[in-house]
């Protein structure tokens, strides 16, 4: 028999990390919470050091995502991509800042603790937002860990651009790293 649904969750200690009702007005603090939830995933062995959360207009949490690719058994399970699923699934829309009539709607914000990798860059093309926030970046991930983050397009920012996605790095980059550094030191791809 095949199976005919897929089942991916989030760790239960995120309800406890995240307060929902939250303003989050900065996009300092927004990348904040993404770096949060990637230390908390390490640091409870639930995954790895990745930590995404998408926002709404309101600048409040709509969706947040880990990286639990090994633990779920999924190499889809990326912070970014699960953040968008969440979302998508809670607001019951394929692109986030459209609505059923195909008008924009408000804008769409995700921040990550890192860069996104080829999988969540192309994830990030189509997810609907129109702010991309990123903590550390692609070659620290490299640098600190042993995660291949694939190939991108050379003006990978300005592809972005293109679509009407702005793109802001290096918010909190060092605490961001710290993350990445602590997972690589204790040996990385065991979660």
């Amino acid at each position: 028999m095949l199976l005919a649904q897929i089942h991916l969750t989030l760790p239960v200690w995120v309800h406890d990390v995240v307060d929902a009702s939250a303003v989050h007005a900065s996009d300092a603090d927004k990348v904040a919470l993404a770096i949060t939830l990637s230390k908390h995933n390490i640091d409870a062995r639930t995954g790895g050091p990745f930590g995404a959360v998408v926002f709404g207009p309101t600048d409040r949490v709509v969706a947040i995502g880990v990286n639990r690719v090994l633990p779920q058994n999924c190499s889809l399970a990326h912070a970014e991509t699960m953040a968008y699923m969440l979302a998508q699934q809670r607001l019951q829309r394929a692109r986030l800042n459209e609505n059923a009539d195909g008008q924009r709607d408000g804008r769409y914000t995700l921040a990550t603790s890192a860069q996104p990798c080829c999988q969540c860059y192309g994830a990030t093309v189509w997810a609907g937002i129109d702010r991309l926030l990123i903590g550390a970046r692609s070659e620290d991930v490299m640098e600190l860990t042993e995660f291949d983050e694939g190939p991108l397009p050379a003006d990978w920012v300005g592809e972005l651009n293109k679509r009407g996605i702005e793109v802001v790095r290096d918010l909190h980059r060092d605490a961001a790293r710290a993350v990445l550094r602590a997972y690589g030191e204790q040996g990385g791809d065991r979660y």
